[in-house]
């Protein structure tokens, strides 16, 4: 079992298909960006996530009040378990005053929903993994979680070549579902966005540097506060989020 942590500030965009292509131009062309490993040639890699939550909601209904503290569970692998010996990532994702926080243990698939679901800790000799463990377990006692939502999507991920701190993503193909919330049931579920949009992430530790909003100021894109558990769940409650299209609409007229 391991344990890794992150601190750091994470930016939301929604953009158009086209907008991530000229940005990953300008990204990896003129900034020489990195791709991730596992996206070399412009390939997307998967992620899949199951989010818990109680009867009520109450984890993600708490987390779109935008208070000053929040935190959510999640699990994440990048493969389906066949056997539930695959490895997995147990998340504990606090964001406090704007910082982003996770904490991760690495666990057996199995072992990581036993815990989550009927308490059962699972054993370790690493002391870092075994305090991460109790971090979990505490904030489990708390509340009666269990397997919520799963969301997918697949991934473009780049990393700068001059400070490797600096990451961006971009996300497409986005699918939830409430129903077989598990890993091993396969991939599957209703789309979180429309056709041709993409949800990109800037994660920075310090400040964005100049060249990056240079180039998103010259693309005209524009922060928005995007959660795609809080979007789900919004859409679940009969608010739907204002897509690309709807933005641009309201922009149109706000100039008339």
């Amino acid at each position: 079992m391991a344990v890794f942590t992150f601190e750091r500030y994470e930016k939301k965009y929604l953009v158009s298909e086209a907008q991530a292509q000229r940005l990953l131009d300008h990204f990896i062309l003129q900034r020489k960006m990195e791709p991730d490993k596992y996206c070399r040639g412009g390939k997307t890699y998967p992620i899949y996530n199951i989010y818990f939550d109680d009867e009520h909601n109450s984890v993600i209904y708490n987390s779109i009040m935008k208070p000053k503290f929040k935190e959510k569970l999640r699990l994440r692998g990048y493969t389906f378990p066949k056997t539930g010996d695959e490895t997995v990532f147990l998340e504990l994702k606090r964001k406090i005053k704007g910082i982003v926080t996770k904490r991760r243990a690495i666990l057996p698939y199995n072992a990581a929903m036993d815990f989550v679901c009927n308490g059962v800790r699972p054993e370790t000799n690493d002391y870092p993994a075994e305090r991460m463990i109790t971090e979990i377990e505490y904030f489990l006692s708390r509340r009666k979680l269990s397997p919520k939502v799963f969301i997918s999507y697949d991934r473009i991920a780049l990393t700068d070549s001059a400070d490797p701190t600096l990451r961006i993503t971009f996300d497409q193909n986005i699918l939830t579902r409430r129903y077989d919330v598990d890993l091993s049931k396969g991939g599957g579920g209703e789309p979180l966005l429309n056709a041709g949009e993409r949800l990109m992430e800037i994660k920075f530790i310090h400040a964005p540097p100049k060249w990056l909003c240079d180039i998103l100021t010259e693309e005209k894109v524009f922060m928005t506060h995007f959660s795609k558990y809080g979007n789900e769940y919004s859409r679940l409650c009969g608010h739907e989020f204002l897509h690309l299209d709807e933005r641009s609409r309201i922009e149109r007229n706000l100039t008339v």
